[in-house]
């Protein structure tokens, strides 16, 4: 099956890719490289730099015809949305429809969207949240997710093009970017093993569904042939807190490092975990690295990166 990547050169979608082409597809990866790196594209995938609001875009898809899309590519800071909310419609939304008319045009029979559990929510009612669960983002990454989310049931409507959309609890592993705004584990994992200060915002007290890169995959590989029509959180169904995970990767990095506190951000949800049952009983994904278990494939990658 031919498969189109976008986003694959960035953290989480360079992994998806990685499942693709070790599944035995034919994969392509479209990346703008703002947030990508070339170090993550596989090299038995072929690779196009370009960014999703590009009008050669179409181009690309007649030259090379993919029959699934895998979308990943998005801006994807909520700090920085709240920042900039117009540049987050313009790629998030905008970008998303530009692609959704090259696969109509271009007879893609199907789309897998990477959506966010951990952002459309907003503060849950209750826990596990499940995807029955109000949308309420609390910020404009949020919002511009789950706007994105509707689109879909009336390209299949009126299109024709069969979609599956993955909500994504907080992702962590290798190639995770500890550097400026990024997941809470890599940065504590990369500052610690460069000896620098790690500052937990607020009490440290948020809770979060940490949920391994590796295990997440494998739920693309799964929607390539079930799924259509769903929604699926992709989770562990556990809340970890911030002052938990410093806790561990200190003691997996031995790092001496003192507890310290800074302001809470904006924004921010502050305990949220996801419910994974339907994507176990429709799926037949379940998460099977635990949280120790990933934070040292984690440390590994850091430490060879140091």
């Amino acid at each position: 099956m031919k498969i189109l990547v976008t986003g694959g050169a960035g953290f989480i979608g360079s992994h998806v890719v990685d499942a693709y082409v070790a599944a035995g597809h034919d994969v392509v990866i479209v990346d703008d490289l703002s947030t990508g790196k070339e170090s993550n594209l596989n090299p038995r995938a072929r690779f196009h730099r370009l960014d999703l609001r590009d009008s050669s875009l179409d181009e690309l898809f007649a030259a090379e015809k993919p029959e699934v899309v895998n979308h990943h590519a998005a801006k994807a800071s909520v700090r920085e949305s709240m920042v900039e909310p117009a540049l987050y419609a313009d790629v998030n939304i905008t970008g998303g429809i530009n692609l959704l008319e090259r696969c109509r045009k271009h007879k893609v029979s199907k789309f897998i969207y990477a959506s966010t559990g951990g952002a459309v929510y907003g503060e849950p009612h209750y826990l596990p949240a499940d995807e029955a669960h109000p949308v309420a983002p609390l910020d404009p990454y949020g919002v511009s997710k789950a706007a994105f989310e509707y689109y879909l049931p009336l390209y299949f409507k009126y299109h024709g093009i069969r979609y599956t959309i993955l909500r994504y609890a907080n992702v962590y592993g290798p190639r995770q970017d500890p550097y400026g705004e990024a997941g809470v584990v890599a940065i504590f994992t990369g500052r610690m093993l460069a000896g620098q200060q790690v500052i937990i915002n607020g009490s440290g007290d948020q809770e979060r569904d940490f949920v391994y890169v590796g295990d997440l995959a494998r739920a693309s590989v799964l929607a390539l042939h079930k799924g259509d029509s769903g929604t699926y959180n992709i989770g562990t169904g556990v809340g970890t807190s911030i002052n938990t995970l410093f806790a561990a990767v200190k003691h997996i990095v031995s790092s001496d490092q003192p507890e310290i506190h800074g302001p809470a951000k904006v924004g921010e949800v502050f305990k949220i975990w996801l419910s994974a049952d339907r994507a176990r009983q429709e799926l037949g994904w379940q998460p099977t690295t635990d949280l120790h278990q990933g934070l040292e494939l984690t440390a590994d990658f850091f430490r060879t990166k140091h």
